[in-house]
């Protein structure tokens, strides 16, 4: 069957597979601290990715001049955008109960144990939102629309986790 060079690596290679799996025990502790000091030490504002997303939102706006089409277009459908308005309106209502009334006035850090409808809620509304903006706008930018939707979503997150 094996000759005894074989059984040799074998039994090195299980001695070196049960040394490695004694260890996480021990590196277990400083698996802990190492997380506990991720969760003390605050993560810059300003970073690259934060500003790219800040910087590519803002030439997006200015080169397919988006505040114009939305404000003038004809072609929108005004419908499934009546419907992503009151829906991402319903998301940034939730968003600001959440983090202007529960975290900074009433102090709760963790709101989402204390309150766990709310990710859902706030989840299913932004996609449904998403969905119906980019039905309404189709007709503007065509299959660009979900590139310069999403370029603009990302730059608004960037902008307000700077805020906050």
């Amino acid at each position: 069957m094996l000759n005894d060079s074989e059984l040799a690596n074998l039994r090195n290679r299980f001695k070196r597979d049960a040394e490695l799996l004694m260890r996480p025990a021990d590196s277990g502790a400083e698996d802990e601290k190492s997380q506990e000091e991720k969760e003390v030490k605050p993560l810059p504002r300003f970073n690259k990715h934060s500003i790219f997303w800040i910087v590519a939102s803002v030439v997006v706006t200015y080169y397919v001049d988006f505040l114009r089409h939305i404000m003038e277009n004809d072609d929108i459908k005004s419908w499934w955008f009546t419907v992503g308005l009151l829906l991402l309106g319903i998301c940034l209502s939730l968003a600001t109960f959440c983090i202007v009334y529960l975290e900074w006035y009433k102090g709760i850090q963790h709101y989402d144990q204390e309150y766990p409808a709310i990710p859902p809620i706030t989840t299913a509304a932004f996609i449904a939102a998403s969905c119906s903006f980019n039905i309404a706008l189709w007709p503007v930018w065509s299959f660009f629309t979900p590139l310069i939707l999403f370029t603009q979503f990302m730059g608004v997150v960037m902008f307000i986790s700077l805020l906050g």
